[in-house]
């Protein structure tokens, strides 16, 4: 199941690639305020739903262009072709296609592919999670005024704006910096690969994080809610980072001082 999702993401980003050297000939469309869909968004996706078809025709599938195609199998391909559009409509080299497995409602295969660096993160439950076959493990800062975190702006969700500008204060002041790369699941395969100590947003949807979950447990990080449980598929909002710093974070992003 690996590996065919590893042939679907690659055939997803040599279109990407390939349309990326001439963005001004793509047909652009708005879905809604702040989110656009472009055809390469649409081709992309119905490449790596052909290579899934082909190896799983009973299988589940849930893409953010195409909806759900639902199945009496337990297992669920989640699909996210081209994570990072608005940076990759201006030419911005930040996203990545991500496709994760579900069984029973719970990650159980990861592929996140980063067409810019050639780098591809890919997890199995139970066996560990790897870039480009180099074992992968979260970063050991154990302090969160040492760390560096990622960070995603609520840009779907304006109305959320105010809670996540207390939320973004009180980890300004409690760390050592922020970044806002603009693909989600590249920012859970960074927390993975220890690149960054941990990472914060809602508003998400569960094709933007059912792979990047599994790559960061898998690397011995942790992942959940707000809350800390196990609900960020469905409600958005998620917390990832190593063991050490992820009840701080946690502690942090519910202060209101």
């Amino acid at each position: 199941m690996l590996n065919t999702a590893v042939k679907a993401a690659r055939k997803a980003g040599s279109l990407i690639t390939r349309a990326s050297s001439d963005l001004e000939k793509l047909t652009v469309r708005s879905k809604r305020q702040n989110d656009f869909v472009s055809e390469v968004d649409n081709a992309a996706e119905d490449a790596i739903i052909s290579v899934l078809r082909a190896a799983y025709p009973d299988h589940g599938i849930l893409a953010e262009e195409s909806g759900s195609q639902a199945s009496a199998s337990e297992f669920t391909w989640v699909i996210d072709p081209l994570d990072g559009t608005t940076n990759f409509l201006h030419g911005f080299p930040q996203y990545c296609v991500s496709i994760g497995l579900l069984h029973k409602g719970v990650p159980n295969q990861a592929v996140v592919f980063d067409p810019n660096r050639n780098e591809l993160f890919t997890a199995s439950k139970g066996v560990g999670a790897y870039m480009n076959d180099r074992r992968l493990r979260v970063s050991k800062i154990d302090r969160l005024e040492n760390a560096l975190m990622g960070t995603g702006f609520p840009f779907r969700e304006v109305g959320h704006l105010d809670d996540y500008l207390r939320m973004f204060k009180q980890m300004t002041l409690s760390t050592s910096g922020i970044r806002r790369p603009g693909a989600a699941a590249l920012d859970l395969a960074w927390v993975a690969a220890g690149r960054i100590d941990g990472f914060w947003e809602m508003g998400l949807s569960a094709w933007d994080m059912a792979a990047g979950a599994l790559l960061v447990r898998e690397a011995g990080g942790l992942i959940g809610d707000f809350d800390g449980e196990d609900r960020f598929l469905e409600n958005g909002r998620v917390v990832a980072s190593n063991a050490k710093l992820f009840s701080a974070i946690l502690q942090a992003l519910k202060r209101r001082d």
